[in-house]
């Protein structure tokens, strides 16, 4: 049902919805932001700063809710939020779902999955394990600045880093883990844009494979990395949320856009309150 309904108004809506204006439940910077894809934001009197890209390559966004051409003019930006990707079709099927999901995706209907760069999205899930928002962007920011001239440390530049260097920057325990991470793109072990295209059991268990790198990490960099919409990281907040929610359910009951009903989820159980305190 879901594909169905996406792809019947795929066509109309790439031609249509890039050339008018994204309401705030359409694309809404304060939910999407600041809902656990990405660690290189900040937001001052309404005005949000968004870094993406690694090394050279980064790029600078400066935007207002209330004017996105920013983002709606520039093909660069247009991908990073999938303006491409009508999600009102996708809330509308996950609301059939059940009252829950439908209260999840009007808590914050503007969310949608951010198409970032692989290598960052994966060594940035690296650093946030068993770690908050606020800390990793942090860490990563003091990364950037260390190894990346202000953007995100190449993958050359972690695979010799002295795990010193990267404790000192905030990394503790994680450290290992980064050159780990780093030495397995770099040898080929890892092949980022693979990722994207193989069979999904198959890329999660390549990313494990790793020191360090667990099914969450694993589940997240394919998700928010390489835009595989059909994976379902699980924390202990979708835990929380499917035990109360979806009692003997898996992620198969969302379809194949299973990453987004997640993050609808996600952000639903960490921020409503609702699911504060309970049991597993």
């Amino acid at each position: 049902m879901i594909t169905l309904i996406v792809f019947s108004v795929k066509l109309f809506y790439t031609l249509c919805m890039r050339n008018s204006s994204f309401t705030e439940t359409q694309l809404s910077l304060r939910d999407t932001l600041p809902s656990g894809q990405c660690f290189r934001f900040s937001e001052c009197d309404g005005t949000w700063t968004v870094k993406a890209g690694v090394g050279e390559g980064v790029r600078t966004l400066v935007v207002r809710q209330n004017d996105l051409s920013p983002i709606t003019d520039d093909p660069f930006w247009a991908a990073f939020f999938d303006l491409d990707t009508d999600y009102d079709a996708l809330k509308a099927s996950f609301s059939t779902i059940s009252p829950l999901m439908a209260e999840a995706c009007s808590y914050a209907p503007g969310i949608r999955i951010l198409n970032q760069d692989p290598w960052e999205a994966l060594c940035s899930f690296v650093v946030s394990q068993n770690n908050n928002i606020k800390r990793i962007m942090g860490i990563i920011e003091r990364m950037c600045n260390f190894y990346g001239g202000g953007g995100f440390p190449t993958v050359r530049s972690l695979v010799d880093a002295r795990e010193d260097d990267l404790r000192r920057l905030g990394l503790g325990f994680r450290a290992p883990y980064i050159v780990n991470t780093a030495r397995a793109v770099y040898d080929g072990l890892i092949q980022l844009d693979e990722l994207k295209k193989i069979d999904i059991d198959v890329a999660r268990g390549i990313l494990m494979k790793v020191k360090g790198i667990g099914p969450k990490v694993a589940d997240c960099a394919l998700l928010f990395g390489c835009h595989r919409l059909d994976c379902f990281p699980m924390d202990v907040w979708m835990k929380r949320i499917m035990a109360i929610g979806f009692p003997g359910q898996d992620k198969s009951i969302f379809g194949p856009y299973a990453g987004v009903a997640q993050q609808y989820l996600f952000h639903y159980a960490r921020t409503s309150g609702r699911f504060d305190g309970k049991s597993e």
